[in-house]
Order: structure tokens, then sequence, then C-alpha cells
């Protein structure tokens, strides 16, 4: 069975010349093979993984291709949010990992996982977030689910001592949380672009 790639997930490839496109200078001078690249939304007619890399500098973000067959490891956002995992992270006195093992503690009706900063922190043990860094979270919703639990995650996730932005995955492509809770329309993100819709867990033709 091929191996599922998600937006998101963070994979690690053996060598800079398994990434195809046009890439900047600093690529080059700053690649490791011990740091991942993060999955991007975007479609291949040849079924390569649409992937970012990030550089030492905030401003340094670039947009590759690669092969599925060159991934040696990956690593889900959803494995990122496991109570043992934050606790025995170097970050875990920090705000934004505090606020993640506050919601871990708690029973959620789905799945869900960090990205951004914070999530390649903990994939990494980079010292790339600090105390005022937000967290990035999302929910994986293949399937539409309540308001009121919903609302439920979004007042706890205010209540936490970081900012906290979620958003929610379905089956077509990831919304903000809030976005949905205070205009019940939104922008949907997509693998062939951005669609406003009232319907985000529809197929948008």
């Amino acid at each position: 069975m091929q191996q599922a790639f998600h937006p998101h997930d963070l994979v690690w490839l053996t060598h800079e010349s398994d990434l195809t496109g046009a890439l900047p200078d600093w690529v080059a001078a700053q690649w490791r093979q011990t740091l991942p690249l993060v999955i991007r939304r975007d479609r291949d007619a040849a079924g390569r993984l649409p992937v970012g890399i990030r550089g030492l500098k905030r401003e340094q973000r670039a947009a590759a291709w690669v092969a599925i067959s060159a991934v040696r490891r990956q690593v889900t956002p959803e494995s990122l949010s496991e109570t043992g995992f934050l606790l025995r992270s170097p970050f875990v006195s920090l705000p934004p990992v505090q606020a993640a093992i506050q919601l871990a503690q708690q029973r959620w009706p789905w799945v869900w996982g960090i990205t951004g900063s914070v999530g390649y922190a903990l994939a990494t043990d980079m010292p790339v977030i600090h105390g005022d860094s937000d967290l990035d979270l999302l929910i994986r919703c293949p399937e539409p689910v309540s308001h009121e639990a919903l609302m439920r995650w979004q007042q706890f996730s205010q209540q936490l001592p970081c900012r906290v932005d979620t958003q929610i995955e379905t089956s077509h492509g990831a919304f903000a949380l809030t976005e949905w809770l205070r205009d019940g329309r939104v922008m949907l993100k997509t693998n062939d672009g951005p669609r406003l819709t009232a319907t985000p867990w529809q197929e948008i033709a």
C-alpha cells in the first residue's frame, strides 16, 4: 500500500539532489539532511510531493517537489500532540508547548495535531520558537462536526497561555476555525487554490 502524505506532514530526504524546482541559492548553502521539509498544498501530474523548505531566516521559504520514493522519514502533526511526547520536549516550559499539553489532556471527538514553528521545533529540537510564539493547530475533520463541539475547542483554546490558530482539515481542503465560527463561510485552501464556500465538507466544482 502506498504511503499517505498530507499537508503539514514533515518529511526527511537523504540528498538535496532529490529536490526539483527553481531553488534559491540559500537552499544549497543551508541544506541539512537532518532537517525536514513540510508537505504543502499543490498538485502534480507526475505524482511528486509538493514540499516547502524552511531557511534559517524567517523570510527564507522555498517551494519544491520530491518523488515519494525519496522520502526516508515522515512525521505527522498528530504524532506531535501526544502528551508523553510533549512532556519530553526540551521546550516543555515554553507557553506554546504548555498550551498543547493542556489541550492533550482533554478528550476531543477528533484527531488533532501541531503545525507551524512549534511543530517544527518539536520534531527537530531546533530552537525556532520562543515564549511569545503562536501555537498553530489542525483538526482532522473528514466529516462535518457540530458547531457546539468546535465552539468548545475554540473557547478552551482562548484560555490557553498563548495565541492559538486552528485550521480544520476536511477531505477537500482546510479553513480557519475562527472564520467558520464567525461567518459560517470560509476561504477553503485546496490543492487547486483558495475557494470561498459555505460548504467546506462538500466537493467544490
